[in-house]
């Protein structure tokens, strides 16, 4: 293994990354930092979140600068407020021993005032969230013609939430001669096409394989009843004394319903989504990185860029409907060579979606049944007793307190004491479980499932338009609705519930399934909703795209629809 020096690391940037524990690179550093240092074209980098990344485009960034050069000569973007700082913080760090260099991050939700007098003021580099930047350009306050180095971090996170197009107009406004390092977990149509258009004989580095999970990341599944998926997870979250994880929720309403009962039943939790205002949020996600909230209830949307260490678990409170989602979930934990436990707690139809997440990431989910209230006191009690052997005495201060306690206890002896003082959390899980229902871990019996596999046959020898007609065709006391974008316009499960969320008035909708196609999208919603939900999305945006929704038809072929509109549309 190499050391920093070997791979090209200058001394003031060597003598604060020790300083911060850097010992040795991590692979992703050994291979990206040299290349961006030397005559290496442009890079695009397969990684997890958590390998590295900061300090392998952080530290050639920095020693490219010139900080006598009042002028942005680099250009970091990425798709959150909370990244933003977090990148700003290391590079700072990192630059601690290089007089002169200016980092500033630039994003919106704060101060555009103070921003443009920073900027006016002077930075080298410049840590920005798309929408911001561009604002900036179009005043004239932020100036590209020096950038020689651009950062595209999470890109596949930004281009989920629709930022396309702004990349490309800010990639427009960049000095043709410059190195372009782009980052990302997964390997997305979009991100090919950006590396396409403006990056020059790049090169692929990969961490691990296309599209993998964390190497140091174990896969769990449980299989309840949908109702026992509350009881499951508090039943899991018992079971890992110690527990420090994200509890991730597809919609607002369930992210706030599971952090409602987790602190009633006494955890420390707390809620993270799109409905909380961003001085709520900071104060949420202060909490959860001092360790004084340890259960994160958030959706996908507002983790996003949460950067956190050492979390020992990511739960996923049901499966997203992205594949892409999941990597980025559980690539939360496992990070920087320790181990991590992503933990899915699915219903039966819920197993399908899991084996394609198998498939794509090339990992195998470890079946486990739900813990029983016997193993969860013995597990607790154990972790009690390792407390106990590992607790700091302060000899000096507790002196003066134990001839009156011993005075007070003499008549208990060790056996005696001993009981008592696990008593104190036996006796307490012992109440808690006594009722306990019994959660029935559920699979498909022998007989069912060569059921199941003939009419899964049956199923798929019938033509593609039965099967369009039955992606068409809603649940029991549900409506199916259509609306006009899809994968391909960058349009996911969570834009979906935000959309919602945001154009829905009144009280909030609860979804179904979802059908995430190419150029148009299906999801059930109840009945009695549906009118409301079609009249909501009809007229409105998803980034510049009128929306156009209905209820959708059974006897409706909307992909030829689709491809018709398509057609006329170049044809014009």
């Amino acid at each position: 293994m190499k050391s920093f020096e070997e791979i090209g690391v200058c001394e003031p940037l060597r003598r604060a990354i020790e300083e911060m524990g850097f010992e040795s690179p991590m692979p992703i550093q050994e291979r990206v930092i040299p290349r961006l240092l030397g005559d290496a074209d442009d890079i695009i980098a397969l990684a997890q979140t958590g390998t590295g990344k900061t300090a392998a485009f952080g530290l050639p960034l920095l020693q490219r600068i010139d900080p006598a050069e009042h002028k942005p000569q680099a250009l970091v973007l990425a798709p959150t407020r909370e990244l933003c700082l977090q990148i700003c913080s290391d590079l700072v760090d990192f630059s601690k021993y290089i007089p002169g260099v200016k980092v500033l991050p630039v994003y919106g939700g704060s101060s555009i005032e103070s921003q443009i007098r920073s900027l006016r003021a002077g930075v080298n580099v410049i840590v920005a969230t798309p929408g911001r930047l561009i604002d900036l350009i179009k005043r004239g306050v932020v100036k590209m013609d020096d950038i020689n180095t651009v950062v595209l971090d999470e890109a596949d996170e930004m281009l989920n939430m629709g930022f396309l197009d702004s990349i490309e107009e800010i990639l427009s406004h960049v000095p043709e001669q410059h190195k372009t390092l782009l980052f990302s977990a997964t390997m997305p149509a979009d991100i090919l096409k950006i590396a396409k258009r403006y990056m020059k004989d790049y090169e692929e580095i990969v961490v691990g394989s296309r599209n993998e999970g964390a190497e140091n990341v174990r896969h769990i599944y449980y299989m309840v009843n949908a109702r026992d998926k509350y009881p499951a997870l508090k039943r899991i979250v018992d079971n890992s004394p110690g527990i420090y994880a994200i509890v991730f929720c597809r919609t607002r309403r369930d992210t706030q319903e599971v952090a409602d009962n987790l602190i009633r039943d006494g955890y420390n939790a707390e809620a993270l989504h799109g409905d909380l205002s961003q001085q709520q949020r900071d104060i949420v996600m202060k909490k959860f990185r001092d360790r004084v909230v340890t259960l994160l209830v958030a959706t996908d949307v507002a983790a996003r860029g949460l950067d956190v260490s050492d979390l020992t678990h990511v739960i996923n409170y049901g499966l997203p409907e992205d594949t892409a989602v999941y990597t980025h979930r559980s690539g939360r934990t496992g990070r920087a060579g320790k181990k991590g436990v992503s933990i899915a707690i699915i219903h039966s139809r819920e197993k399908g979606r899991m084996r394609e997440i198998e498939r794509i990431i090339g990992k195998t989910f470890e079946r486990r049944d739900v813990p029983t209230p016997e193993h969860i006191i013995e597990k607790q009690l154990y972790n009690l007793a390792d407390r106990l052997e590992r607790v700091k005495v302060n000899e000096d201060e507790i002196a003066r307190y134990l001839p009156g306690i011993s005075r007070k206890l003499e008549w208990l002896s060790e056996e005696d004491l001993l009981k008592r003082v696990i008593s104190l959390e036996f006796n307490r899980l012992l109440d808690y479980y006594k009722d306990a229902p019994v959660i029935d871990t559920i699979d498909v019996k022998p007989e069912r499932e060569r059921k199941r596999k003939g009419k899964d046959s049956e199923r798929n020898a019938r033509p593609a338009d039965d099967k369009e007609k039955d992606r068409r065709t809603a649940g029991r006391g549900m409506e199916r609705i259509y609306v006009n974008v899809g994968k391909r316009d960058g349009f996911f499960a969570g834009n979906l519930i935000e959309l919602l969320n945001r154009e829905v008035q009144g009280k909030r909708v609860d979804v179904g399934r979802i059908d995430l196609l190419p150029s148009y999208t299906l999801f059930d919603v109840n009945k009695k909703d549906a009118r409301r939900v079609v009249g909501a999305l009809t007229g409105a945006e998803f980034y510049g795209k009128h929306l156009h929704s209905e209820i959708a038809d059974t006897e409706r072929d909307y992909s030829r629809l689709a491809d018709k509109k398509k057609k006329k549309k170049s044809k014009l």
